[in-house]
């Protein structure tokens, strides 16, 4: 890996040309979705323009991050939308009333941050933050999916607005609707296209460009009405996008007359709190995924984070927050230091004094399709899925937390969530409420440093959310580089926010070259085989499941070596590009073994894993085979040609690669797609026979890193009679390429 880039000034100086280009790729995507944002959110379209310069500029200049890009973000549109509804008075100040109150969450972001207390954010349950999200998500989709099909909701309810789509459809203006479904289908399908002119520009920027030409086609400059199939529907400039002529007439100031009503501190607390745990969780999430493995200092990015959102009240600009997508793609485009985010910040200034005319020319559905997308994604039916695997408790408290969120607002539903959660620990642990608060704040867990200089952390009593901040005080005595074994046998209760941080920390001390575990849970159970799931101490627990069992008798009678604990070291597999890019959460169900009469060893496992970021992260499970070859081989990655699986997808399109063909080879370039750097090692290394072999055989995803290949199927776990195929596959593919190394 290439040397840490420096910070500061002369970190400025020496990446300058690889933060620019990267800025450009993020401010293009920026530039529509910052108007979006605004407008969703009922704000004028300029605030979410102000909120991405500011987040660039001044966030920069005092931050804790290294690569993340500040702006405005789709969890905000939830908390302005609610502050404008709470406030309204007919005075036509609602949004500087709100304003205000982004003044005043900021400061106390500030103050947060200065206390120290970015920690504060791991103790909110994380399947309640999933259902605050998810109820945005739902607020953003039935708020625009009538800008949209050109139709109006009156209604205040979300649930109605909801109705009203289906109701209103029949009443749908097509004009409207041919735009957005136009836009809609780049969405999805953008990836697909092979054409490089379309991978030019970013999607969101795509949607924008091609919906201009619909608006000369029907001509919405001129208020009219035009037929579609004898029917009348009106068209006009009122359809278009409305901004200044100049960015000083946008400009908007805080009001601070409502600074002594109840409405006005739930909008300043609903602000607040969902900034600080999204900031605070994408700051997290961006350092898994920084080429150089930098860390975030919480509680400075804190700071910086709440004065934007201060500069950005004044000026009339949304509240800032971290963004994973757009913090993603400067990553994916080379960007090396902070001074990346300033770059997009002042792009973005260019831009729209640049493109003012061009922007005031799109219509507003084309936005409000890329939010409905969005909307989508972040109460999708997967989220639901997600959920459940992760227990169905989890499920529930999702669930509970949307829905209050929904009917009420967002800091009811979360702190209606959190209540809720924190109930049902108590039944699940069947303890009367003082036991239970005593098992959470006098557990007697406790830090034993050993002989050796290693660590044992035991923890005891109810592991839950609550409990977060003890044992942070904890671990924050273990010095970097030492070894760990958390013991949780003692606990009555594991929460799922609780294993979050554990594996957290787990992965940070490991990144320092210290060893740890996690031991003591053979006797907890749990309603998933999430490893995160909440677990609970019960008699009896069965250890091992029949999928476990024929394992175990497989190994027994083959002479193989088989573990069912989890075994969190899993290091290796990130030297391969498929997890380099993914987070692995744990291996288990390890089944190793090796070659008679070669120096080739194999271990199948299986491997859960997370896909995407932050709150959108799924998780997988798949079982794979490690064949480690002890010998120099190419770097490539080969699967199934014309597979359109998103994981694989989404492999390629980061490698850089393209596909390698054998012209005398026909049906094998047909069938497989072969990608790799250096095309003329891979040529050299799929002789004939190793073609041939490829070619008769089950078609795997197979990936090498250069000493060792992964194998694997489907994203799933595989059967027994699966797990048989897989050695025997990697049998024959081993025998084959030992004679090839040993010829």
């Amino acid at each position: 890996m290439e040397n840490t880039p420096k910070s500061g000034i002369q970190g400025l100086v020496e990446n300058w040309q690889s933060d620019i280009i990267a800025a450009v790729s993020v401010s293009l995507i920026a530039l529509p979705l910052s108007l979006g944002i605004a407008l969703a959110a009922g704000a004028p379209a300029m605030a979410g323009i102000f909120s991405a310069i500011v987040g660039g500029v001044v966030t920069t200049l005092y931050r804790g991050g290294h690569i993340s890009v500040n702006g405005p973000a789709k969890g905000v549109i939830g908390v302005i939308l609610l502050g404008i509804a709470l406030m309204d008075d007919g005075s036509g100040q609602a949004f500087n009333y709100v304003l205000a109150a982004v003044v005043i969450s900021g400061a106390l972001q500030m103050l947060l941050g200065i206390l120290k207390l970015g920690r504060l954010a791991d103790i909110f349950h994380s399947s309640v933050i999933h259902g605050i999200l998810a109820a945005i998500g739902i607020i953003i989709f039935a708020k625009q999916i009538h800008v949209a099909m050109g139709t109006h909701s009156e209604s205040p309810s979300i649930v109605q607005n909801l109705i009203d789509a289906v109701v209103y459809l029949p009443q749908a203006n097509p004009f409207v609707l041919i735009i957005a479904l136009t836009g809609l289908l780049l969405i999805i399908f953008h990836s697909k296209i092979s054409n490089r002119i379309f991978h030019l520009l970013p999607t969101p920027m795509w949607v924008i460009a091609l919906s201009i030409p619909f608006v000369y086609i029907f001509n919405f400059f001129d208020a009219q009405t035009l037929s579609f199939f004898g029917k009348a529907y009106e068209v006009g400039p009122d359809l278009l996008l409305d901004i200044p002529d100049t960015i000083t007439d946008s400009i908007m100031h805080p009001n601070f007359g409502k600074i002594h009503t109840i409405e006005f501190w739930t909008t300043v607390f609903s602000i607040l709190i969902i900034s600080s745990i999204e900031s605070l969780a994408i700051a997290k999430a961006v350092d898994k995924i920084d080429p150089y493995k930098r860390k975030t200092d919480l509680n400075k990015d804190l700071t910086g984070i709440g004065l934007s959102t201060v500069v950005a009240g004044m000026i009339g600009g949304l509240p800032i927050i971290a963004v994973i997508i757009r913090s993603t793609v400067n990553i994916h485009n080379g960007a090396k230091t902070k001074w990346s985010n300033m770059y997009q910040g002042l792009l973005l200034l260019i831009f729209i004094v640049l493109l003012s005319p061009i922007m005031r020319q799109v219509p507003l559905c084309a936005f409000a399709i890329l939010l409905v997308y969005t909307g989508f994604k972040l109460a999708s039916p997967s989220v639901f899925k997600q959920m459940y695997n992760q227990g169905t408790e989890q499920l529930i408290f999702f669930i509970v937390t949307m829905v209050l969120t929904l009917y009420t607002n967002l800091l009811v539903g979360l702190l209606g969530g959190l209540v809720f959660a924190l109930i049902t620990h108590m039944l699940l642990a069947r303890l009367p409420i003082p036991e239970f608060f005593k098992m959470v704040y006098k557990s007697r867990t406790r830090l034993i440093q050993l002989p050796d200089n290693s660590y044992d952390l035991k923890i005891r009593g109810v592991a839950n959310f609550l409990g977060i901040i003890k044992v942070d005080k904890l671990v924050a005595q273990i010095p970097a580089g030492a070894n760990v074994n958390i013991d949780l046998s003692e606990t009555r209760l594991v929460g799922i926010t609780y294993m979050d941080y554990l594996v957290e920390y787990l992965k940070a001390q490991r990144a320092t070259g210290g060893k740890v575990f996690i031991t003591g849970l053979d006797s907890h159970v749990s309603s998933s085989t999430h490893n995160r799931a909440l677990k609970l101490s019960l008699k009896n627990a069965t250890k091992l499941s029949h999928r476990q069992k024929r394992l175990r008798n497989l190994a027994t009678e083959k002479g193989y070596q088989y573990t069912s604990q989890v075994d969190w070291n899993t290091i290796y597999l990130k030297k391969f590009h498929f997890f380099e890019i993914r987070p692995i959460e744990r291996k288990y169900n390890c089944l190793k073994g090796s070659f008679d009469e070669m120096d080739i060893s194999w271990e199948i496992a299986d491997v859960t894993f997370n896909e995407g970021q932050a709150f959108t992260a799924e998780t997988f499970n798949t079982t794979l085979m490690v064949l480690k070859l002890n010998t120099k081989i190419p770097v490539f990655t080969m699967e199934k040609e014309g597979v359109f699986e998103k994981l694989f997808d989404r492999v390629m399109a980061f490698t850089g690669y393209k596909d390698i063909d054998f012209d005398m080879y026909p049906d094998f370039s047909k069938k497989f797609l072969l990608m790799g750097n250096n095309e003329a090692e891979i040529r050299s290394f799929f002789t004939e026979d190793i073609i041939r072999f490829f070619e008769n055989h089950h078609i795997y995803h197979l990936e090498s890193n250069g000493e060792a290949l992964i194998i694997f199927d489907k994203i799933k776990l595989a059967r027994t009679d699966e797990t048989l195929a897989f050695i025997e596959y990697g049998e024959k593919l081993a025998r084959l390429l030992d004679g090839k190394f040993v010829s």
